[in-house]
């Protein structure tokens, strides 16, 4: 996710670069995060409440915390690289160390890394959010085909694929999902003519829990945490399938506080800490051990819910180009 630089990240990055050894004293670990404030700040406590050891957070989006890790190569000032992309994480991962860790054989396959070099945290579903309110429940959409239906124009909010990671994977997604090649960029028009498109993934959260918007097309997580709040929001699951996007964590090779790396690896995919990040964050865990029927918000067990194929390495590859032609489809469709 994007941000900029938050919670004393920008005074810790200056301070960081002008004292290089001060972080690496007994019990500390500097991590470069790309999660909300909110959930560094309950791990982190929660971490050094248990352990003893001081976290030093840089916040940043992802691209941001690559460009350092990329510039500290040959002398590494952070320890961890945490909520970032699986695609990141494997292009970057000739800069992490191995580790493997106690937790590794709850996760599937998938969503690690098979020589330990990185492994997923969580998983971000995209579904569709309505709020039954200005819309009643079983008028909604069923499918992503039904976005494209013209008596929704206006109605859907969607964040601009130039600035949300999560909105690029959605559109890409859908273009293979609604025809593929030329024709799934024409459906793809076809949506975007029914959408408003909002510059920050939380305007659609907002839009849909306060009703502003009907429909938005989003992250699970953003669903049940509004709808814990109060708001009546739903949560759908298109019927043509869906895609669970993955976010983890790494040691970076070199770092400072490296024992104390492992340490936070071994923490953060524990089964009581993903319970504990599920219940108040409502992050789905890569782990597939936790009965997610018991938890707040009732999620459904992942495999229950359709998933359909995505070639992240050949979107993450063409992502400029197709950055280009979504802007395109989008200009042509205000």
């Amino acid at each position: 996710m994007t941000k900029a630089f938050g919670w004393r990240g920008a005074a810790f990055a200056a301070a960081l670069l002008a004292v290089p050894a001060a972080a690496s004293a007994q019990g500390q670990l500097v991590v470069y995060s790309a999660n909300e404030q909110t959930l560094d700040e309950l791990v982190f406590d929660a971490f050094k409440k248990e352990t003893g050891i001081e976290v030093q957070p840089v916040s940043g989006g992802s691209g941001v915390v690559f460009r350092r890790v990329v510039a500290e190569k040959d002398r590494p000032l952070g320890d961890i690289v945490w909520g970032v992309s699986r695609s990141l994480l494997q292009q970057h991962k000739s800069y992490f160390q191995a580790f493997r860790s106690a937790h590794r054989d709850a996760i599937p396959a998938e969503f690690r890394d098979p020589d330990d070099l990185w492994i997923g945290n969580n998983l971000h579903l995209l579904v569709v959010l309505q709020n039954t309110k200005a819309m009643p429940a079983d008028q909604g959409p069923k499918a992503w085909a039904d976005l494209l239906d013209p008596k929704l124009k206006g109605k859907i909010a969607f964040t601009d694929p130039a600035n949300s990671g999560s909105a690029y994977t959605n559109a890409t997604l859908m273009v293979d999902l609604l025809g593929g090649g030329d024709p799934g960029w024409g459906k793809l028009g076809e949506f975007f003519r029914n959408t408003r498109v909002l510059n920050r993934s939380s305007l659609v959260f907002q839009g849909v829990g306060q009703g502003e918007y009907a429909l938005g097309v989003s992250m699970e997580y953003a669903g049940y945490l509004w709808a814990n709040n109060g708001a009546p929001v739903k949560v759908i699951y298109p019927a043509e399938g869906t895609y669970a996007a993955m976010e983890g964590v790494a040691i970076i090779k070199g770092g400072p506080n490296t024992e104390n790396a492992k340490k936070f690896v071994d923490y953060i995919n524990r089964k009581d800490v993903r319970e504990m990040i599920l219940a108040k964050h409502f992050r789905r865990p890569a782990r597939q051990d936790i009965d997610l029927s018991k938890m707040p918000g009732g999620m459904p067990q992942l495999s229950s819910i359709k998933l359909a194929p995505y070639d992240e390495t050949r979107w993450t590859e063409q992502r400029v180009p197709t950055l280009a032609r979504i802007k395109d489809v989008i200009v042509q469709t205000r």
